[in-house]
């Protein structure tokens, strides 16, 4: 499967770890995980914002799920959910880690059956998580 992974990149990116983690965990699981952080990737230095916008989109438009780590706020991510829930309309799992007291209402308070906001203590929980959700949507796939 090819699964747009998403992150605070210029943010708040104190969580930035576990969204490497994401990247990781995909491929591990064999799947293709489409972002700047994935080294199967090369993003050349010299990369115009326009480039990375177009880039980006076209990576959520050739995937068939959308995972993004939340606990930082990032208006990119935000962005691109917003992209991916009314545009692509794919699944989307957004991810928090348990010590961040709030995520941003406009995905707390979402009730679009295509977002799934889970919490996580740790790696292992995190990994879990992710296992379970593509895996139900692999199936779907399939």
């Amino acid at each position: 499967m090819k699964i747009y992974c998403s992150g605070p990149i210029s943010g708040n990116t104190d969580y930035q770890n576990f969204y490497l983690e994401i990247i990781n965990h995909i491929k591990f699981l064999g799947h293709i995980a489409f972002s700047q952080f994935n080294n199967d990737f090369h993003t050349p230095c010299n990369i115009t914002d326009r480039d990375i916008y177009f880039r980006d989109i076209n990576w959520i438009d050739n995937s068939q799920l959308f995972i993004a780590e939340v606990s930082g706020s990032s208006t990119g991510v935000g962005y691109e959910i917003s992209y991916t829930l009314h545009q692509k309309k794919i699944p989307i799992l957004a991810l928090a880690h348990i010590n961040v007291k709030r995520v941003t209402a406009m995905l707390t308070g979402c009730d679009n059956e295509l977002l799934t906001l889970k919490r996580y203590s740790d790696q292992n929980d995190l990994k879990k998580i992710l296992t379970k959700f593509i895996s139900i949507h692999n199936k779907d796939e399939n």
